[in-house]
């Protein structure tokens, strides 16, 4: 692989799951920051295929690739995502409904997450100089994971303007999107979106019914533009 030139060599750390949210704001600023991904491996079901795509997405941004060991996390987590619990499932027309989801975000929540990821981003953001850590933070999923809202960010930055010595920001470019949006987004940035992985079971395939599933999928029907990702459902 060919380095790529940067030539204002403004630094950027993202924090890549490999998914649609996370592979789209990487994109978003790719041209403009020499980037360093992170991917964590925290003992979730999907963390093989997750490091796969998210190499894979770095490859095709040609930017580099590190992959975090976090198996502690998964660990003391009673996430579906990180023990024998079954994967939740959710129907398309549920999709809004807050009781709903919020006892499906519940069941898949895993304790700190952001906190930790964004914590070990702002790590190597000082020792990388980077100006700004990256995120897929968006608002569709704010409405149930606290830690992807735009109240959590603002918080966040204004502790790092207190508790770190340098200027960093995270930016989340999806902060005010919803999926669809995001799928938009991504297509005006000529995102990798065929790359990434957004299921919570870890299969080779989408699972196409976990609640991240059915989220992508309406993305791509309502945003009109054509859904690459191959479904078991």
């Amino acid at each position: 692989m060919i380095k790529k030139e940067n030539l204002n060599h403004k630094k950027a750390i993202a924090v890549l799951s490999g998914g649609l949210d996370s592979a789209v704001a990487t994109a978003f600023y790719a041209k403009e920051y020499d980037i360093h991904a992170i991917t964590f491996d925290y003992g979730q079901k999907a963390a093989k295929k997750e490091i796969q795509v998210s190499k894979e997405i770095c490859e095709a941004l040609n930017i580099k690739h590190t992959v975090m060991d976090l198996k502690w996390l998964g660990q003391i987590s009673n996430s579906a995502l990180t023990t024998d619990k079954p994967i939740p499932e959710i129907e398309n027309n549920k999709l809004d409904d807050t009781k709903t989801c919020t006892s499906t975000a519940d069941k898949v929540w895993v304790p700190g997450r952001n906190i930790v990821f964004t914590s070990i981003a702002t790590s190597f953001a000082e020792a990388e100089h980077a100006e700004i850590i990256i995120v897929g933070w968006d608002k569709e999923e704010a409405a149930t994971f606290p830690d992807n809202s735009k109240e959590f960010l603002e918080k966040y930055n204004q502790m790092l303007k207190e508790g770190s010595p340098q200027n960093i920001t995270v930016k989340a470019p999806a902060i005010d999107l919803s999926k669809k949006e995001i799928v938009q987004l991504g297509q005006k940035y000529n995102a990798p979106m065929n790359l990434s992985y957004s299921c919570y079971k870890g299969n080779n395939k989408h699972c196409g019914v976990c609640e991240s599933c059915m989220r992508r999928k309406r993305a791509f029907k309502e945003a009109q533009i054509s859904d690459p990702t191959d479904y078991e459902q």
